[in-house]
């Protein structure tokens, strides 16, 4: 008989989280903190696009709270969660929801577009059940991120040797490469690389974000 491999009892009774829905709450709390750590910066704006699921019962399941919750970078079972509309317009933070008709990937599937400036990010995300999220499209790139080991996501300009620069840093601080994506919209303008790594190190982010040429760097553990 084949046994079943759990990493941790929260794999079995499910996370922590404010709200009805793991999926509408604790999955929709982690995307919004991810992009905001993509983004990098608090955003002037922020265009919240839900599809089917999503966008039939955002408001009864508590999906609009969650999303813009860790937009603020609550955790799904943050006390302040269901205040976070409320902290959001304290921050200036203009937050748009847009219930889309047409079909989607998945049936808990958000795009969210942030501003500030002339800085933009536009990210897809999933909730696939239990709290657990995929994210499937950044800055019109499909990707397939799952963040299931120790990840860096870096978004910066093509420009020559930025590869050799971030993989130098991670070479001095003995974190060895599993896996690397680089894309990018055309060339000489931003690019994206997702690199996961062997090593847990939550500090190497701050390190690539000040290099030149880099828009952001998130760290994902």
């Amino acid at each position: 008989m084949e046994q079943l491999k759990y990493r941790s009892v929260f794999d079995i009774i499910g996370p922590i989280m404010v709200g009805p829905s793991s999926s509408h709450t604790a999955g929709a709390a982690r995307i919004g903190k991810i992009v905001r750590s993509i983004f990098g910066e608090k955003p002037d704006t922020v265009d919240i696009l839900l599809y089917e699921s999503f966008a039939k019962t955002y408001r009864g399941h508590g999906t609009d709270i969650a999303l813009v919750g860790g937009l603020l970078g609550m955790d799904p079972d943050d006390a302040r969660l269901a205040d976070s509309l409320k902290l959001a317009y304290e921050e200036d933070i203009e937050v748009l929801f847009v219930p889309k008709k047409e079909k989607a990937e998945h049936p808990n599937m958000v795009k969210m577009i942030l501003t500030k400036g002339d800085h933009t990010l536009s990210v897809t995300g999933i909730s696939i059940g239990g709290g657990n999220i995929q994210i499937s499209e950044l800055n019109g790139f499909k990707i397939s991120l799952t963040l299931g080991t120790p990840t860096y996501v870096i978004v910066h300009q093509d420009v020559p040797g930025m590869i050799a620069k971030v993989t130098n840093l991670l070479s001095d601080a003995a974190i060895n490469i599993g896996t690397m994506t680089v894309t990018r919209e055309s060339v000489g303008d931003k690019a994206i690389m997702i690199i996961e790594v062997d090593q847990r190190n939550d500090q190497l982010a701050q390190q690539i974000k000040v290099l030149p040429h880099v828009f952001s760097a998130a760290y994902f553990d």
